[in-house]
């Protein structure tokens, strides 16, 4: 059982005043538009098949060399299920960096190139939906775009993308950056 390969994701986690006010944010948009609750975080690494002790030597040994860094919201916007709704964070070097950091520990290959983001709201939404809830949030909280905080703690996170109620989704552990 030791050497059971699970699906993880490596977060950044904004600090804890942000992170209340996103959840704020998030647990109106969920009352209004539905969806599964989950913790805010800045996807660093996607989702990649490990075993437990391989993702969280990985976890720790990309922390010690990374520095907390910037972080700063560009726009609200819409995607699809897991970036129905979401804050664009400012794709900057030292953003970029981070992410390239993390994934070269991990042997993370991305899809597609990394798109920092920061989750509100995850839905199966028509556009229509969509649109309504991305302009709910610029009522909600107008002084998101523009709001710039530091990245202190990345986390090890058990995400099976394959369960949208996200019941099976587990912290495993939280590496402040130095």
């Amino acid at each position: 059982m030791a050497d059971q390969e699970d699906v993880y994701s490596v977060w950044a986690l904004p600090p804890p005043e942000v992170s209340d006010r996103i959840k704020a944010l998030t647990a109106t948009l969920r009352s209004e538009f539905g969806g599964p609750q989950f913790d805010p975080h800045i996807t660093v690494v996607g989702a990649i098949r490990l075993t437990r002790e391989s993702a969280t030597r990985y976890l720790r040994t990309a922390s010690e060399s990374l520095s907390p860094y910037a972080a700063r919201v560009a726009a609200v916007a819409r995607g699809f299920f897991y970036q129905c709704v979401y804050l664009l964070i400012e794709p900057t070097p030292e953003v970029l960096e981070a992410g390239a950091h993390c994934s070269k520990h991990f042997g993370y290959e991305a899809p597609t190139p990394y798109m920092p983001h920061l989750s509100l709201l995850y839905g199966d939404l028509t556009e229509e939906e969509k649109e309504k809830a991305r302009k709910r949030v610029e009522e909600l909280d107008a002084g998101l775009v523009g709001l710039a905080f530091k990245v202190s703690s990345i986390g090890l996170f058990k995400t099976d993308t394959e369960d949208k109620s996200l019941k099976s989704w587990e912290k495993i552990e939280i590496c402040d950056l130095k």
